[in-house]
């Protein structure tokens, strides 16, 4: 990489997160610029020229950048992809609708079920069928199905998902109607289910792929733009992706399957509490991330994400499973475990105190933006609360406007009927509550205890909460890393590229023809080679790892199994039991066990990757710049707090809780009876005593 700097955007709800760093000396600048949710990429522009000017760094210098961003997932949410159409088997027109054919709430009479991306006008069928092991059982009449697609296109269709029956075992017929559909309709978008999400379950598929068609031409019109206008600025640096899987990926695969980014964002800041978690010597760690939007939490153990091969996007109930779309992508396993810092307060019907998830967003923000808002949201809190300083924040780059606050929770206060302080108190509380709660259950469900673990915060409300939240969830040790503000941002610029294939193979364990799996393994590890050269990673440094999703014969679920090397029958026995009792504690005597997919992930390490982070520093001897009133829940009161500079602290110094760390992009909060350290690679942790 000739030219030395990395460029970090990560386009969040509320802001827009930027960093620039120096692979060869580890330095870091960081900008934090509003988001615009007319036009994403303005802010980002606008962010890339202020944070170069903080730099002091020319645009030529950047060397590639990294990007995530929220504008498909929005996509999917507001209903606002493109004009999509379904082309599908014969008899199989509904299957949208039909789904799982569950409820998520099975006793609600007046529930909303996730609406179709594709409406029942656009959805046409084929005259085709394959078997389940891929044989032809009739022909595809590729004429009638052409024309179909024509009625579409005249009908204002952009863009088309096709998913025939069975075409994880045999692509023929898709590939056969999809060259046809392009050569005649070149204008049209296509997403094929055997690329985008070759598995059983019909429904599963489906959904994945038009969401994929959905998004897609937005993908290929935003990235396309992006790259244009970075080009314009003077950068030349390649654009880089980051997957839901916490890799990255070329642009080219970005604009192909978008539906992998759906979880960028996210995935981006487990993948930061990961990678400071393994500078700070910490095996076990909960990566909590909250923005201005939402708050998510990860585990990650033995220094790697947890990973699931699927999601929920879209939710109608956010925290219920099976009120979403399904999403069949590898994906860092995120737990959506409550609001951010833009989250309205509210009065519920009931009389009790509601905080979102209606988010107050960029535009217009908090009261305390000064922008317009008149609702109460938990930064407002923050600030009544004496966590964040108006003075400083964002390191005092954004004016606060507190009296637009005090006149919030006046309002809040008298619609609940008790004093603005407390008002401000049980929005934090409550907040701080919802998410241990929905943490709790998250860890249990994974079979892990939460005391084993160091909570690791970033985002720009993440340190103001981690502590509060530890404390309930019975976490003794609370880490904030340097630039926690902008972590999802950092964690990107250390991503690893990555690949994730998938190919089915259903078969019964005994008597498995193995060396056809490991044909399928090389198949697949070509394939997500080609990808991997076009970022530009090192691929002789690569990670290879096969896996296969695995049950007991008659199972309707299967359980996803790392492989050993050793591809026997006895030791994939092995592997899949002791996996299968990690999760149940004990196998059923007796029964089969079978092969459903395979699965190949190869990662490989990006240049300018893995090195070291450097944050402004100043002198040690202003460290501290003075005290202040901060309530604390734990004593129902407030105390004076020491306030202290974290760019002047030096590596190793301990300090007395109560304290307040103030940094640009965010603040950590530490209770009374706690101690907290500077770490060498400059992370603060803070131990209960």
């Amino acid at each position: 990489m000739s030219a030395p700097l990395s460029l970090g955007i990560d386009i969040g709800g509320t802001f827009t997160d930027l960093v620039i760093h120096d692979t060869r000396t580890g330095r870091a600048v960081i900008w934090k610029e509003s988001t615009t949710p007319d036009d994403p990429a303005r802010g980002a522009l606008e962010g890339t020229r202020r944070v170069l000017e903080k730099a002091g760094a020319r645009p030529q210098e950047i060397g590639r950048v990294v990007h995530a961003t929220t504008l498909f997932t929005n996509a999917l949410i507001e209903r606002k992809g493109a004009r999509t159409g379904l082309l599908t088997t014969a008899g199989f027109g509904d299957v949208l609708e039909i789904a799982r054919e569950r409820k998520y709430e099975l006793y609600d009479l007046f529930i909303e079920m996730p609406k179709p991306l594709v409406q029942r006008a656009w959805r046409r069928e084929a005259k085709e069928r394959l078997g389940p092991d891929g044989s032809v059982e009739i022909a595809l009449d590729v004429d009638a199905a052409l024309a179909e697609v024509a009625d579409l296109v005249e009908q204002g269709v952009e863009s088309l998902a096709i998913c025939f029956l069975h075409s994880y075992a045999n692509a023929a017929h898709e590939r056969k109607i999809g060259a046809a559909v392009a050569e005649r309709f070149q204008n049209l978008s296509l997403s094929l289910s055997s690329d985008i999400a070759p598995e059983i379950r019909e429904y599963l598929r489906a959904s994945t792929t038009v969401a994929n068609a959905y998004v897609r031409p937005l993908a290929e019109i935003y990235l396309e733009r992006l790259e244009q206008a970075l080009r314009a600025e003077g950068i030349p640096g390649g654009l880089f992706l980051m997957l839901s899987n916490g890799g990255l990926t070329h642009v080219s695969e970005a604009k192909r399957a978008p539906v992998q980014l759906l979880e960028s964002g996210p995935a981006a800041g487990a993948l930061a509490g990961a990678w400071f978690g393994r500078n700070a010597g910490l095996e076990r760690v909960l990566a909590f991330d909250m923005g201005g939007t939402t708050a998510k939490l990860a585990l990650v153990d033995d220094g790697e994400p947890l990973v699931a091969w699927g999601f929920e996007a879209a939710r109608e109930k956010r925290f219920l499973r099976g009120s979403g779309l399904p999403i069949q992508i590898a994906t860092v396993e995120l737990i959506e475990i409550g609001a951010g810092g833009g989250s309205i307060a509210h009065r519920s019907d009931l009389g009790t105190l509601n905080v979102g998830p209606e988010s107050s967003g960029a535009q217009p923000g908090p009261a305390c933006y000064g922008r317009g808002g008149t609702d109460a949201t938990v930064t407002d809190a923050d600030l009544t609360l004496g966590y964040l300083n108006a003075d400083f924040f964002l390191g005092g780059a954004m004016k606060i406007d507190a009296a637009a606050t005090n006149a919030a929770f006046g309002k809040l206060a008298g619609v609940l009927g008790v004093e603005p302080g407390r008002a401000a108190f049980g929005v934090h509380d409550v907040v701080n509550e919802n998410m241990a709660g929905a943490a709790r259950v998250a860890i249990a469900e994974r079979g892990r205890v939460p005391s084993e673990y160091a909570l690791l915060a970033t985002g720009g409300a993440g340190p103001v909460h981690a502590w509060h939240v530890a404390r309930k969830l019975g976490v003794s040790r609370v880490v904030c890393p340097p630039g926690a503000g902008a972590g999802s941002t950092i964690g990107m610029l250390m991503a690893p590229a990555r690949v994730d294939r998938v190919a089915s193979f259903t078969t019964p364990l005994a008597g498995a023809d193995l060396a056809a799996a490991g044909r399928i393994f090389a198949g697949l590890e070509k394939e997500s080679l080609d990808v991997l050269r076009l970022t530009g990673a090192a691929i002789e440094g690569r990670t290879v790892r096969q896996l296969a999703d695995m049950r007991y014969i008659g199972q309707g679920s299967e359980i996803t199994v790392v492989l050993p090397q050793d591809l026997t029958e006895a030791a994939v026995k092995t592997a899949f039991e002791a996996a299968y009792k990690a999760l149940f504690a004990r196998t059923p005597p007796g029964a089969a066990i079978q092969f459903v997919a395979l699965r190949l992930s190869v990662s490989a390490p990006m240049p300018g990757t893995g090195g070291k982070l450097e944050l402004p520093r100043h002198a040690s001897a202003a460290a501290l710049k003075g005290t202040r009133p901060v309530f604390f829940p734990d004593e129902g009161k407030t105390l004076p707090t020491q306030v202290w500079d974290r760019y002047a602290l030096e590596p190793g110094v301990s300090v007395e809780g109560p304290a307040v760390f103030e940094e640009n992009e965010s603040t950590f909060i530490v209770g009374p009876n706690a101690r907290a350290r500077l770490l060498a690679d400059g992370s603060i942790l803070a131990e209960a005593n």
